[in-house]
């Protein structure tokens, strides 16, 4: 008994003292990390951990806006492949879209239509569209202002549209798994403002895309500063009321006192507040009567910036699959919100696993999840 007691006071003084060294050193982060993921079964973060962190609410309005459903909504069938692509990758929601009408609805496991999910890396998006909604409501100049107008320690070749770009050559470690990079610590941290304004432009801005979640947490900071809102207030009143979102959402703060959204990713909500990006790109900005957006805009997102880069526009992936010109949002986990002009198709999935594909800037699942929609919508009885 003894002998297991001296046991578990070695453990507990090591953890004492690995707890002192970690905070000393700046790395205190990790514990929080290690009781948020760990200790919930988990290797990383997760689709429902918005309960672990503060949260911004993003306010609906009283003006609820529901989707109108297909007069066939729900009347065909999953594939059996996408069946068991939903139960592998272990599915919460998809949903299929056209002609700005709700054609089929599915929820998994224990998620339904009101099911607050983390967006995960989708928010970029999103944050590309407040941007440019910040240009079109006159609080920013255009996509070629310097960052330094905001933000003067930064290198004055810095555009704001090389943060939306993914072309500013900052040196932010965007690496998922390791919990001494930038990504971990921008996720667990408190203070994301102090981390962000630490950065330094290594690289010439404007000349190549690497992919940076730092890049949109600076862009975000610099709407913050030139709106002198909130992040989610501003998008609560550029595009969570107008739409008619049926809910309140959450964007995760880096903490209370520094009361920060983390913009490149963590907005919980549920399929169709999210699908409605996809039906407000589609109608180019337009939403029951009034242009929320420029179409100009979204001309310029939905198109690559760099030719050796033809997979990522403005804050949104690009793919010419089968021939069709398509943009996405996209999250870590295997969120999507694939909009498809042609055929005015919008596909939203949110879920827990996806497929990488290590020689494809587009992942496997991407491509499954629109080959079996064809499938299903080939059906339809117009």
């Amino acid at each position: 008994m003894k002998k297991i007691f001296k046991l578990l006071l070695y453990i507990a003084l090591f953890i004492v003292v690995l707890s002192i060294g970690l905070y000393l050193t700046g790395y205190g982060y990790i514990l929080r990390a290690v009781q948020t993921t760990y200790l919930n079964g988990h290797k990383t973060a997760f689709i429902d951990d918005h309960p672990y962190f503060e949260n911004a609410i993003i306010e609906n309005g009283e003006d609820i806006q529901e989707w109108p459903l297909a007069k066939d909504y729900n009347s065909i069938k999953a594939t059996r492949s996408l069946d068991s692509l939903h139960k592998e990758l272990e599915t919460a929601a998809f949903l299929i879209i056209q002609n700005d009408s709700l054609v089929y609805e599915n929820y998994y496991q224990a998620y339904g239509a009101a099911s607050q999910t983390n967006s995960f890396s989708m928010a970029k998006s999103v944050v590309t569209l407040l941007m440019y909604k910040a240009i079109q409501d006159g609080y920013l100049e255009n996509i070629e202002q310097p960052v330094e107008n905001f933000f003067p320690q930064f290198d004055k070749k810095l555009k704001i549209g090389d943060l939306s770009s993914m072309a500013s050559g900052l040196n932010w470690d965007e690496n998922y798994y390791n919990p001494f990079a930038s990504t971990a610590r921008a996720y667990f941290g408190k203070d994301i403002r102090e981390q962000v304004l630490d950065l330094k432009v290594v690289k010439n801005p404007g000349e190549k895309f690497e992919y940076l979640s730092g890049n949109t947490q600076l862009l975000a900071m610099v709407i913050e500063k030139a709106t002198g809102k909130t992040l989610s207030n501003y998008l609560s009143e550029s595009f969570w009321k107008p739409m008619g979102m049926k809910d309140n959402a959450l964007w995760q703060l880096d903490s209370k006192e520094s009361a920060m959204e983390k913009a490149y990713c963590c907005i919980a909500t549920n399929a169709r507040n999210f699908g409605k990006f996809g039906k407000l790109l589609l109608n180019n900005g337009h939403w029951n009567g009034e242009q929320l957006l420029d179409s100009a805009y979204i001309e310029q997102l939905s198109k690559p910036r760099f030719e050796d880069s033809p997979y990522y526009g403005y804050g949104f992936w690009l793919s010419d699959y089968n021939g069709k010109d398509i943009y996405y949002m996209r999250g870590i986990l295997g969120q999507y919100v694939i909009i498809i002009p042609e055929d005015r198709l919008v596909i939203v999935r949110l879920g827990e696993k996806l497929i990488r594909k290590d020689d494809d800037k587009h992942y496997e699942d991407f491509y499954r999840y629109i080959d079996e929609t064809y499938k299903m919508i080939g059906n339809r009885k117009q």
